[in-house]
């Protein structure tokens, strides 16, 4: 008996963690709307511009839910562009002396596989082939966030950061391969509003290559699916 208990401990503190890991999704989830007004979004495009090193540039974000993401980066009068779908990705960028698109490499690609997913990673999360864990609470911009830990169906992991507060995304973090090296790459996500179909988005988002602000997202609109394509 006396071994027994420890298993049973175990067991126990296990299932409080699924549990608790599930609590805080599904704050999350109705804070951004619930669970019918998440399902209800299928695509989006994102106007704004992007802060690097004091420059700010405009940029313009497509997705369509599972599908595929263009993202396009007005620089000098040229277009440079990203396009993602299910099968691969397409880089052209003349600001780097490219002379013609060339193909995303594996790993970058792989990284940001979860770009496809414009309801969130978190939603509908078991049913993606996703496990959570949750880690306890830390420190985000000085407000305290609950850390989950999501393991992806490819294997991937990306941490996520919830507001204890408003129970919403605030940052996430996870491990890429860039130029060879394998680097922490974060999200930080901020200015929450709703656009005019009553959808929740960060309007602020944040990463190693700079600061974004979007001030038009339209929502569940018609998109040519031949535009993720190259």
């Amino acid at each position: 008996m006396k071994a027994f208990l420890p298993v049973l401990v175990l067991l126990m503190a296990f299932s409080a963690t699924a549990q608790t890991a599930d609590e805080i999704v599904d704050k999350y989830v109705t804070a951004m709307g619930g669970k019918e007004k998440l399902s209800s979004l299928k695509s989006a495009k994102m106007e704004g511009v992007i802060n690097v090193q004091g420059n700010d540039i405009s940029i313009a974000i497509t997705k369509v839910q599972n599908t595929g993401m263009r993202m396009d980066l007005e620089i000098m009068g040229a277009n440079n562009y990203q396009i993602m779908n299910t099968k691969s990705g397409i880089t052209f960028f003349p600001i780097r002396g490219m002379q013609s698109p060339e193909p995303m490499p594996d790993e970058q690609y792989k990284g940001a596989l979860t770009q496809l997913d414009l309801q969130g990673t978190l939603f509908n999360y078991k049913d993606k082939g996703t496990t959570l864990e949750y880690l306890g609470t830390e420190k985000v911009e000085s407000n305290e966030a609950y850390k989950l830990k999501a393991t992806l169906k490819s294997g991937s992991v990306v941490n996520y950061f919830i507001d204890t507060k408003t129970n919403m995304l605030v940052k996430s973090s996870s491990k890429r391969m860039m130029q060879g090296v394998e680097t922490e790459f974060e999200t930080t996500f901020s200015d929450y509003k709703q656009n005019t179909d009553g959808f929740w988005f960060p309007y602020t988002t944040g990463t190693p290559q700079g600061t974004t602000s979007f001030d038009k997202i339209e929502t569940n609109i018609k998109v040519d699916p031949k535009m993720f394509e190259q």
